[in-house]
Protein backbone atom coordinates (compact mmCIF):
# COMPACT_ATOMS: atom_id res chain seq x y z
CA UNK A 1 0.00 0.00 0.00
CA UNK A 2 2.86 2.35 0.58
CA UNK A 3 4.89 1.67 -2.58
CA UNK A 4 1.30 2.74 -4.45
CA UNK A 5 1.01 5.98 -2.60
CA UNK A 6 4.46 6.67 -2.77
CA UNK A 7 4.25 5.94 -6.89
CA UNK A 8 1.19 7.96 -7.21
CA UNK A 9 2.66 10.72 -5.20
CA UNK A 10 5.89 10.81 -7.48
CA UNK A 11 4.14 10.45 -10.38
CA UNK A 12 1.94 13.42 -9.42
CA UNK A 13 4.76 15.67 -8.99
CA UNK A 14 6.48 14.69 -12.28
CA UNK A 15 3.36 15.31 -14.04
CA UNK A 16 2.93 19.11 -12.24
CA UNK A 17 6.56 19.55 -12.87
CA UNK A 18 6.38 18.50 -16.47
CA UNK A 19 3.48 21.00 -16.85
CA UNK A 20 5.33 23.77 -15.04
CA UNK A 21 8.29 23.43 -17.07
CA UNK A 22 6.67 23.16 -20.32
CA UNK A 23 3.92 26.16 -19.41
CA UNK A 24 5.30 29.24 -22.43
CA UNK A 25 3.25 31.50 -20.29
CA UNK A 26 5.42 32.60 -17.95
CA UNK A 27 8.30 32.90 -20.13
CA UNK A 28 5.76 34.83 -22.79
CA UNK A 29 5.03 37.07 -20.17
CA UNK A 30 9.04 37.78 -18.44
CA UNK A 31 10.16 38.86 -22.15
CA UNK A 32 6.92 41.14 -22.44
CA UNK A 33 7.84 42.48 -19.06
CA UNK A 34 11.61 42.58 -20.11
CA UNK A 35 10.63 44.70 -23.25
CA UNK A 36 8.50 47.08 -20.93
CA UNK A 37 11.61 48.13 -18.24
CA UNK A 38 14.01 48.36 -21.48
CA UNK A 39 11.40 50.94 -22.99
CA UNK A 40 11.07 52.75 -19.26
CA UNK A 41 14.73 52.96 -19.34
CA UNK A 42 15.02 54.22 -22.54
CA UNK A 43 12.62 56.76 -21.84
CA UNK A 44 14.18 57.87 -18.34
CA UNK A 45 17.15 58.49 -19.85
CA UNK A 46 15.90 60.91 -22.30
CA UNK A 47 13.63 62.63 -19.52
CA UNK A 48 16.43 62.71 -16.78
CA UNK A 49 20.24 62.89 -19.28
CA UNK A 50 19.97 62.61 -22.77
CA UNK A 51 23.28 64.07 -22.86
CA UNK A 52 25.00 62.30 -20.12
CA UNK A 53 25.66 58.71 -18.57
CA UNK A 54 23.35 57.87 -15.39
CA UNK A 55 23.19 55.12 -13.38
CA UNK A 56 19.67 53.21 -13.54
CA UNK A 57 18.53 50.65 -10.80
CA UNK A 58 15.35 48.79 -12.42
CA UNK A 59 13.73 45.46 -12.30
CA UNK A 60 16.49 43.97 -15.01
CA UNK A 61 19.22 45.82 -13.19
CA UNK A 62 18.94 45.50 -9.32
CA UNK A 63 20.93 46.94 -6.67
CA UNK A 64 19.30 46.52 -3.32
CA UNK A 65 21.41 49.29 -2.04
CA UNK A 66 19.80 51.38 -3.80
CA UNK A 67 15.90 50.21 -2.90
CA UNK A 68 12.93 47.45 -4.11
CA UNK A 69 12.10 48.02 -8.02
CA UNK A 70 8.86 46.62 -9.20
CA UNK A 71 7.14 46.09 -12.55
CA UNK A 72 3.25 45.93 -12.08
CA UNK A 73 0.61 44.93 -14.82
CA UNK A 74 -2.16 47.67 -14.37
CA UNK A 75 -5.61 47.77 -16.61
CA UNK A 76 -4.39 49.78 -18.45
CA UNK A 77 -0.59 49.44 -19.01
CA UNK A 78 2.30 48.90 -16.96
CA UNK A 79 3.56 50.84 -13.75
CA UNK A 80 7.95 50.35 -13.36
CA UNK A 81 9.81 51.49 -10.59
CA UNK A 82 13.57 52.01 -10.18
CA UNK A 83 16.14 54.39 -8.96
CA UNK A 84 18.61 56.88 -10.81
CA UNK A 85 22.05 58.88 -10.01
CA UNK A 86 23.92 61.08 -11.86
CA UNK A 87 27.70 60.67 -11.77
CA UNK A 88 29.48 62.00 -8.60
CA UNK A 89 26.12 61.64 -7.00
CA UNK A 90 25.44 59.84 -3.70
CA UNK A 91 21.82 59.82 -2.81
CA UNK A 92 20.13 57.96 -5.52
CA UNK A 93 16.91 59.43 -6.59
CA UNK A 94 13.47 56.88 -6.80
CA UNK A 95 10.95 56.94 -9.78
CA UNK A 96 8.07 55.61 -10.89
CA UNK A 97 6.94 55.34 -14.07
CA UNK A 98 3.77 54.36 -15.87
CA UNK A 99 3.03 53.35 -19.28
CA UNK A 100 0.03 52.48 -21.36
CA UNK A 101 -0.01 49.16 -23.19
CA UNK A 102 2.34 50.04 -26.01
CA UNK A 103 5.05 51.42 -23.35
CA UNK A 104 4.47 55.25 -24.01
CA UNK A 105 4.94 57.39 -21.35
CA UNK A 106 1.79 58.83 -19.14
CA UNK A 107 3.79 59.50 -16.35
CA UNK A 108 7.23 60.05 -15.11
CA UNK A 109 7.28 60.66 -10.88
CA UNK A 110 10.09 61.85 -9.48
CA UNK A 111 11.77 63.50 -6.52
CA UNK A 112 14.32 65.12 -8.23
CA UNK A 113 14.38 68.75 -7.58
CA UNK A 114 16.80 69.02 -10.70
CA UNK A 115 13.89 68.43 -12.90
CA UNK A 116 11.55 70.79 -12.00
CA UNK A 117 11.55 73.03 -15.50
CA UNK A 118 11.16 69.98 -17.13
CA UNK A 119 8.13 69.29 -15.40
CA UNK A 120 6.84 72.41 -16.11
CA UNK A 121 7.03 71.90 -19.75
CA UNK A 122 5.89 68.45 -19.47
CA UNK A 123 2.55 67.83 -17.71
CA UNK A 124 3.17 63.98 -17.63
CA UNK A 125 6.30 64.82 -14.94
CA UNK A 126 5.55 65.22 -11.57
CA UNK A 127 8.50 66.22 -9.10
CA UNK A 128 7.43 64.88 -6.00
CA UNK A 129 9.19 66.79 -2.60
CA UNK A 130 11.56 64.13 -0.85
CA UNK A 131 9.85 61.74 2.04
Amino acid sequence: MRIVFALAIGIGLALYAYQRISDPLPRQQRMQEEAVVLQAREILISVIAPASDIEIVDPLNKNRVAGKVYIYPIDDGWQVSGHYRRPGEIPWQPWLMTLDNDAALVTLSVQDKALQEIAKRDARIIVKPPD
